[in-house]
């Protein structure tokens, strides 16, 4: 045997061919030949770079002399003795002087060799100690990592045929490991999006980069029936001279995260519909209105189907005490779908009043004052949730399979009801909507037992104003009158404005108009006792200003009232009009052939200021001349400068002709708007 017998094949591996795996190169494994002299015959390129010798230097030497410390010459020779006389072979580590005089650990695996002439040669197959070593321990930490990982994990071929799974992963898919080996991707996880996962392991095996934390949800043999969430990465796999091995991919299983998310989210939206109910909900004290906005909110975030109804005595203000236990009479206040449905047709329109018996799921609502959850509707349940069987019909037609009834309470009052149903929602209601539900009922109803408080106490207050004020103003000689009041558009709330026509002696008259600050039936009141005394002064024929003085002392006497009022006596025989002013608006004066102009009076100070005297003011009105008295409700408001708002008024004056009637409906008409938070008193006179 020569040495040239022993020389490596550097020919390339043919097509079709296995490649090499690098890992040997990785190693560095030295192969030496020795003859049964201890002569080096054989010593292969990575023995050079093993033992820093070249094929020149240790071919024909001694390796015993070359490469072992004299220390150890003994033992190799025993070793070598040994191998080549039994033929036994022998492995272990053994230190090695390197040529740079260092020693070295290298592990050897030492056999005999014959070849086809019956020459005998031992063989030795060295590697590095410390490298073998690494990798041991890489192997086996890698071998545990893959077996012990929490972590699913798949290796793949270019292909991304499975070539090897860990239990996690068989635990993940519910799928043995041998039902993996082999099999594409797409056999083995069936998520809905595989098609993306496959596209991205192909873009990770072209370009190299890593791609990682891609969220997937889907289902799998191990949990057919509940989604799971896994957080997937995936890594090209590549030998030490950089050859592309596959692919490989881990998959953790991020279920509860993916659920504490959801759950967080839901949670967000959840307060973010209470915060826009808290916005959105009881703007206005209309009960109407509110209830609609109730409607809107939960519509579609809560239910497919909302309806609001309040029981019809709660609504009139005259409900005591706890419901009984019969039959309920409702009023629908509103009725909201999140798309179009039949069972709109089943619920009573907005405005309808309608009667449920006491075994209906809304009345045992308000009877308990408890919420009223069926999670999943049967064809039973239905009968009780809907008012008749047509309705109850409508309802299965609509797909209703889920309903949550829950009780509008204001303190402590059971006022109706908040009607939910699922249709197209595919989930059915759970505690947590139960609690949301209850949260937004609780603030609308407080806002529609606000409002409905608020309807009685302004129809009172309206009714009772309305009776002070004079309905139709006499027929005097020699004027015509006109008059209008007006609550504030705003708030619908009556306040203290009020007019008056008092007929005189001598055919005079004296109009009257009057605003008492504030609002309600307090202001109201305050208003009818001053036209009482108003009325009684005028009786006595006194001029203006001693009118006033009185109306004075009685408005001082009063809880800190101050009250604006003009008072003008008109005499028909020489048509002159004798006016005083308590601080109010000037009053306008258009006559015909001339522009509408307001009367220069001297101001004076409001009633309830007291011991101020009063001015007398004379006007001329003749035949055709318009005399127009208001109150500040009608030119005032929070955008516009007073002048520019008198000087509308004045431009609204251009026909002196129109009808009073229509000139007092171009005023209120011109002048006010829906942001108005004042009332309104108005008169106007026309000299004959």
């Amino acid at each position: 045997m020569t040495a040239e017998t022993f020389q490596p094949n550097g020919d390339q591996p043919g097509p079709g061919e296995p490649r090499s795996t690098g890992l040997l190169d990785m190693l560095s494994v030295a192969a030496v030949v020795l003859d049964t002299g201890g002569r080096i015959v054989f010593w292969s390129p990575q023995a050079e770079d093993l033992f820093g010798y070249t094929a020149q230097e240790a071919l024909g030497k001694y390796a015993a002399r070359l490469m072992v410390h004299p220390e150890h010459l003994q033992a190799v020779l025993s070793l070598f003795s040994e191998v080549m006389e039994t033929g036994r072979s022998w492995s272990g580590a053994f230190p090695i002087r390197h040529k740079d005089g260092s020693t070295r650990v290298m592990e050897f695996r030492n056999m005999r060799l014959l070849n086809d002439l019956g020459e005998v040669y031992a063989l030795g197959i060295a590697a590095d100690h410390t490298v073998l070593q690494r990798v041991e321990t890489d192997l086996a930490l890698c071998e545990r990592l893959v077996n012990q990982s929490p972590i699913g994990l798949a290796l793949m071929d270019p292909d991304l045929r499975c070539l090897l799974v860990n239990p996690a992963l068989e635990r993940i898919d519910g799928i043995p490991a041998d039902e993996h080996i082999g099999r594409h991707l797409r056999e083995t996880l069936r998520f809905p999006d595989i098609d993306t996962i496959e596209s991205a392991l192909h873009q990770v095996l072209t370009t190299g980069t890593p791609l990682l934390d891609q969220y997937h949800v889907g289902r799998t043999p191990a949990d057919p029936d509940h989604d799971h969430a896994w957080s997937l990465s995936f890594y090209r796999l590549e030998d030490p001279g950089g050859r592309v091995l596959g692919a490989a991919t881990s998959v953790v299983d991020v279920t509860e995260r993916h659920r504490a998310a959801t759950e967080a989210d839901r949670a967000r939206r959840r307060l973010a519909l209470i915060a826009d109910a808290s916005a959105r909900v009881g703007t206005t004290l209309e009960v109407d209105r509110t209830a609609r906005e109730l409607a809107e909110i939960a519509a579609p975030e809560l239910a497919d189907v909302v309806a609001v109804d309040v029981l019809d005595s709660a609504l009139a203000c005259r409900r005591t005490g706890k419901p009984s236990s019969g039959p309920e009479l409702f009023r629908s206040l509103a009725l909201k779908a999140a798309h179009p449905t039949v069972a709109l047709r089943a619920a009573d329109p907005p405005g309808d009043l309608a009667t449920y018996d006491g075994d209906r799921l809304v009345t045992l609502c308000v009877h308990t004052g408890r919420p009223v959850l069926v999670r999943h509707v049967s064809d039973k349940d239905l009968q009780r949730i809907a008012r008749d069987p047509a309705a109850t019909t409508l309802l299965a037609r609509a797909g209703v399979h889920s309903y949550l009834a829950v009780p509008l309470i204001a303190h402590g009052e059971v006022i109706g009801a908040l009607d939910l149903k699922r249709t197209r929602n595919p989930v059915p209601f759970d505690d947590d909507d139960v609690i949301l539900a209850c949260e937004l009922a609780g603030r609308a109803a407080v806002a529609i037992d606000n409002a409905r408080w608020y309807e009685s106490v302004r129809n009172t207050a309206l009714t009772l104003q309305r009776s002070l004020l004079p309905h139709h103003p006499p027929h005097q000689t020699g004027l015509e009158v006109a008059t209008r009041y007006q609550p504030a558009q705003a708030t619908s709330e009556v306040g203290g404005d009020w007019y008056d026509v008092i007929p005189l002696t001598h055919d005079k008259t004296a109009l009257v108009v009057g605003d008492v600050m504030g609002n309600g039936i307090d202001a109201a009141a305050t208003m009818g006792r001053l036209r009482t005394a108003t009325c009684a002064y005028a009786d006595l024929d006194l001029p203006p200003d001693v009118v006033l003085q009185h109306l004075d002392k009685i408005t001082c006497d009063l809880e800190h009232y101050i009250v604006t009022c003009l008072y003008a006596v008109y005499d028909p025989h020489d048509r002159q009009c004798r006016i005083a002013n308590a601080g109010h608006m000037p009053p306008a004066l258009a006559r015909p052939g001339h522009a509408p102009v307001l009367l220069d009076l001297p101001t004076g100070a409001p009633l309830g200021v007291g011991g101020i005297p009063f001015e007398i003011s004379t006007a001329e009105l003749g035949p055709g001349d318009l005399l127009i008295l208001y109150t500040d409700g009608l030119v005032e408001t929070r955008h516009h400068p007073i002048d520019d708002r008198l000087n509308v008024l004045l431009s609204l004056l251009d026909e002196p002709h129109r009808p009073l009637e229509d000139t007092c409906d171009l005023l209120l008409n011109g002048l006010r708007h829906p942001d108005d938070h004042d009332d309104v008193a108005l008169l106007a006179a026309r000299a004959q």
